[in-house]
């Protein structure tokens, strides 16, 4: 390596260690000012709702005081609502400011002594009141004229004053290092914002530099890549030989093993009648208490019929196996036609096809988006979405109507997107993946199937250059997403530029 280099990797190092350092400790300084701007700030908000609730208990003692003066002064009982309102809310206010200053002692000693005041003029309140209401209306001026409550009220006001100037000072200190604080915290960004725009000049420094050699690397990867795509195509091609010779062993072992089946299917059928006859023929033997007769008799009429039944059963099962494989097997093969495709016109046919299923569900169907037009092939999307939304109607939730969302947009790189969401059973996360291999089912297997579905579905997918992924929640539902190319001519076309191949007979076409 050139010394040049080395010097350059040093001085890169050096610079991101001091910048990085800095960066450090500017954000632990911006953390610690923030923390004491936010303790000032809920000081002052505590101390805010303090006095808050002081003026807020001094107003509820003049609003009572008031209403008990226009009370004894005119005997007016409507003069008794603002203070009876007072009064009934005085008890809950004190014991809200004493909770408040709970944790500050040399506020809570006098409010205490306010809380004595309060509640000897609150009962002087009370105590007149309820003697004027009783019809002694003398005692109750007499008592009045005492000057007892005024003296109350009075020092009570003062106390009022001493503790609202009190909060009102606590308030201006915390604004006050409220704004000290926060004069820190801008002389720190600012500070950190010229130390970052050092560390950045210095990375585009090294950037430059580091660019001029890439330059020259660069050069001598482009000497050694002379004729990468050529070899990077002729892999390509091997792999695509080298899938179609799996579809096509696929294809030959699935049809050769129909031969051997059909033949079972056939000989059991033969059987079958042959066991009518024998089965009919025993009915007719007499001596039935001969043990061996006996037994012949169970073995034509229960055994026999049995083991046949489960051999057609086998047999209807791997013959749904075969076909299965086959399906996959002609569509891996089958020759893709890009034409114009009106996406919101194909949904909308798709949900036409299940729309019968989905009202018997008492379900709904809704498009959402803008489809964008695209060129595809319109038979492998027909089946991709009839297969979704098949499956979406088959597996509904047993207790809740049916609701299927195909929403549609267009993403970067000229892909189309496609989810298909339901609120139905939904998947296991441990069978987000399996339910796309072959044979492979979810869940309750109440329905009928062979577990092809979602492999032939992904299988026509990646045939089209798309994906296919899914999102989905126990007794939540399940969205399907599928990705597409917008234009399929341009995928077939990069194909179509690699070597061909001779396209055999299909050997099914002819075999059955």
């Amino acid at each position: 390596m050139p010394l040049s280099k080395i010097a350059l990797i040093r001085t890169t190092a050096a610079a991101f260690i001091v910048g990085l350092a800095a960066l450090l400790a500017i954000v632990a300084t911006t953390v610690w000012l923030v923390g004491e701007t936010q303790t000032y700030t809920e000081l002052s908000i505590q101390v805010r709702q303090q006095r808050a609730a002081l003026v807020d208990l001094r107003s509820l003692m003049q609003d009572a005081e008031t209403g008990q003066r226009g009370y004894m002064l005119t005997g007016d009982e409507d003069y008794l609502a603002p203070y009876d309102e007072a009064t009934g809310r005085i008890a809950t206010r004190v014991v809200d400011i004493r909770r408040m200053l709970a944790g500050d002692p040399d506020r809570g000693r006098p409010f205490d002594q306010l809380a004595e005041l309060v509640a000897a003029k609150v009962a002087e309140m009370q105590q007149t009141v309820a003697l004027y209401r009783a019809g002694r209306r003398d005692e109750a001026l007499a008592m009045v004229r005492t000057g007892r409550g005024r003296e109350l009220m009075d020092e009570a006001r003062d106390l009022f004053d001493q503790l609202i100037d009190a909060t009102e000072q606590r308030i201006y200190t915390h604004v006050s290092d409220q704004q000290k604080t926060i004069t820190a915290l801008f002389w720190t960004t600012l500070l950190g914002a010229l130390v970052i725009v050092v560390v950045v000049a210095g990375a585009a420094w090294a950037i430059v530099a580091y660019t001029r050699q890439l330059v020259t690397a660069q050069r001598e990867v482009e000497v050694l890549n002379a004729g990468l795509e050529e070899r990077v195509a002729e892999r390509t091609a091997e792999l695509g030989r080298a899938n179609e010779e799996i579809q096509r062993f696929a294809y030959i072992v699935t049809h050769d093993l129909r031969a051997p089946l059909v033949n079972i299917m056939g000989f059991t059928s033969e059987l079958e009648t042959s066991l009518a006859t024998i089965r009919d023929y025993m009915e007719t033997v007499e001596g039935g208490d001969d043990v061996a007769t006996a037994d012949a008799k169970v073995a034509a009429v229960e055994d026999a019929p049995e083991a046949i039944g489960f051999i057609r059963s086998s047999t209807r099962k791997m013959d749904g196996l075969i076909n299965a494989i086959l399906k996959l097997s002609r569509e891996g093969r089958r020759t893709l036609k890009p034409e114009p495709i009106d996406l919101r016109q194909l949904l909308e046919t798709a949900v036409a096809n299940v729309q019968h299923q989905v009202a018997e569900a008492g379900g709904e169907v809704t498009i959402e988006g803008v489809a964008p037009p695209m060129v595809s092939d319109r038979l492998a999307l027909e089946q991709i979405f009839g297969n979704l939304l098949d499956n979406a109607v088959k597996y509904r939730h047993p207790v809740r109507p049916l609701e299927i969302t195909l929403r549609t947009r267009q993403e970067p790189a000229q892909r189309v997107v496609v989810e298909v969401s339901d609120n139905g059973r939904g998947i296991a996360p441990q069978d987000h993946e399996r339910v796309f291999d072959l044979f492979r089912r979810s869940g309750a297997q109440d329905q009928p199937g062979e577990g092809i579905g979602l492999a032939h579905v992904r299988a026509m997918v990646r045939n089209l250059g798309g994906e296919i992924t899914l999102v989905s929640a126990l007794d939540e539902g399940t969205t399907m997403r599928i990705v597409l190319p917008r234009n399929l001519r341009k995928l077939i076309g990069a194909e179509n530029r690699e070597p061909k191949r001779q396209a055999g007979p299909d050997r099914d076409d002819r075999g059955r």
